[in-house]
């Protein structure tokens, strides 16, 4: 039986929770990246910072006609999460603090009901790893390892999560599992 978890990162348009402008996933089988999706987000109200802009890239024009969070979610992001019944789905973010927050803004700006997921911080598991890092911020662990990504893309935001995940465990001396189980978080 493989372990399954599934990174996840979004990104926002303002300082509003409810503000998603992207999402990305990336499904991680036994530590290796497996399969991914990816789409932009007509945010909630359509406001960019221009500071946000810079970070992420992702600005009005490019998502002036793109679906909204209910259907992205539905479309997406529902089917994406499905596993076999016998398998809880996991999140993992770095910074899931964040990008749950998101999550739950955005459902609760629709109407949407919380989904029954668990979900794990690699940011929390990056510091126990390696408490001796100046930084546990994704691009400065991503630096460290050599992950080299298109920082603030959600879709390579979240892969290098899940490999910071798996490098974690190593470092550890534990397996994904036991380090999941470890940290395991409920949405609900």
């Amino acid at each position: 039986m493989s372990l399954d978890y599934i990174a996840i990162d979004f990104e926002t348009a303002n300082y509003y929770q409810n503000s998603a402008c992207s999402v990305g996933l990336v499904r991680f089988v036994d530590g290796a990246a497996k399969d991914s999706v990816y789409s932009l987000i007509h945010p909630a109200k359509m406001y960019f910072r221009p500071d946000f802009i810079d970070i992420h890239g992702i600005s009005y024009d490019d998502v002036r006609d793109k679906p909204y969070f209910p259907e992205v979610w539905q479309t997406l992001v529902e089917p994406f999460l499905k596993t076999d019944a016998d398998k809880p789905v996991c999140l993992v973010a770095h910074n899931a603090s964040f990008d749950m927050g998101v999550l739950r803004a955005c459902l609760d700006y629709y109407g949407m009901p919380l989904p029954n997921i668990d979900y794990v911080c690699t940011l929390k598991i990056a510091r126990k790893a390696w408490p001796d890092f100046e930084c546990h911020r994704l691009t400065f662990l991503a630096e460290q390892f050599g992950i080299t990504y298109d920082a603030h893309n959600a879709l390579d935001d979240a892969e290098t999560c899940g490999k910071i995940l798996a490098l974690a465990a190593q470092e550890l001396n534990c397996s994904i599992e036991a380090l999941l189980k470890g940290n395991i978080n409920s949405f609900c």
